[in-house]
């Protein structure tokens, strides 16, 4: 997220992290983004990619660390995600058994859910295979996690991979192990992380983050430190406001342009952190607050604090287009419901083992034939 990039430069510029630098006792995986990385190769059934990629991947993880924690998504039918995994295509349909032959095309096969459904649980189950005096596997899939060696551990009724990850650091740090590590591309953990990480009992926690050349070390423990608690607190509702996969952007301003609407007005930093801890209602005086935030990100002269009145005059004396003036007061109000939802209710309870969620319809969501969708 540009926000955090500006957070973080400061450190990244002056000092150069490398791989073999860290010192962490306790890597969480991403297993999604593994599994779109690791293509099969010359690998010719499942069997033979657990065996020959997969594992591989995960053994050479446990040469550096003492605990590995793979983390896999779960699919459900009645999900806010539905409508983002269909706007990434469709595959063909194929049952994920020891024997079964790879497909050929890996990116369409992990377009359907119900074959990533069967490979990660697949997976999982390999990876109970692991024996490594003084080393741990978990990995978690549904509500259940499978150890190396056999162990009771948490169970959760989370579906997404970012709050996963962030419940099974939380439990390493539990544990004892005070240096984490979490491998993702999502720049959603990297938002959860550096909110959250002051809730962990870590000396330091690091995010490998992206692929290839854009691959390197994130030091969420720096960032956190950098931005204050407060500010931390308030970040996820900042990153869910300003749109990400589940609640729609604001036309022509991206994560850059807000954040440095934040900085001119930073009084919001209240309201977002009163957000992001599962309010029952988005007040009115909790609106008044993000309508000013608004009009300031389309126009950091404005003195206007209602966005209907800004979006006047915007359009009548600015000469704006209606592509680039604040939304109206109504859209406003469904667009930071469905905001807070992910921000308050399921962000924030990221560290909750079993979650109960308020139905998306009390949260700027109306459900047709294809599933949920924002009012």
């Amino acid at each position: 997220m540009p926000g955090l990039q500006l957070a973080e430069s400061a450190f990244y510029e002056k000092m150069q992290w490398r791989a073999d630098a860290l010192e962490v006792c306790a890597s969480t995986i991403d297993g999604p983004v593994i599994v779109q990385i690791l293509n099969p190769g010359m690998a010719a059934t499942f069997k033979e990619y657990a065996d020959f990629v997969f594992k591989p991947y995960i053994l050479k993880q446990l040469e550096a660390v003492q605990r590995v924690d793979v983390v896999w998504d779960v699919y459900l039918e009645d999900s806010l995600k539905s409508t983002a995994r269909e706007r990434r295509g469709t595959g063909t349909r194929r049952r994920v058994t020891s024997s079964s032959r790879l497909p050929k095309n890996w990116k369409s096969f992990l377009r359907v859910s119900a074959n990533k459904t069967e490979l990660f649980l697949f997976l999982t189950k390999e990876l109970q295979a692991f024996e490594i005096e003084g080393k741990e596997v978990h990995s978690a899939y549904g509500e259940f996690v499978l150890s190396s060696p056999p162990t009771e551990m948490m169970e959760c009724s989370h579906e997404e991979t970012d709050t996963r990850l962030l419940l099974h650091a939380y439990h390493a740090s539990q544990c004892g192990f005070r240096k984490i590590l979490i491998t993702t591309v999502d720049r959603d953990v990297l938002v959860l992380a550096v909110s959250r990480v002051q809730d962990l009992s870590v000396d330091e926690m690091w995010i490998a983050f992206g692929t290839g050349k854009h691959f390197r070390y994130l030091p969420v423990h720096s960032i956190a430190e950098k931005l204050g608690p407060q500010r931390c607190r308030a970040l996820p509702t900042f990153h869910s406001i300003t749109g990400f996969d589940t609640v729609s952007f604001f036309s022509g301003r991206g994560k850059t342009t807000a954040w440095d609407a934040w900085n001119v007005f930073p009084q919001i930093t209240d309201t977002f952190v009163m957000l992001a801890s599962a309010p029952e209602a988005v007040s009115e005086q909790a609106m008044a607050v993000i309508e000013r935030f608004v009009v300031l990100l389309y126009s950091r002269t404005s003195s206007q604090t209602a966005v209907n009145k800004g979006r006047q005059d915007l359009f009548s004396k600015g000469n704006r287009t209606l592509e680039n003036i604040p939304p109206t007061q109504a859209a406003l109000l469904q667009h930071t419901k469905c905001a807070v939802y992910q921000a308050g209710h399921i962000w924030g309870n990221a560290l909750v083992l079993k979650l109960t969620l308020p139905s998306p319809s009390d949260w700027g969501w109306e459900r047709d034939v294809n599933g949920w969708k924002p009012v």
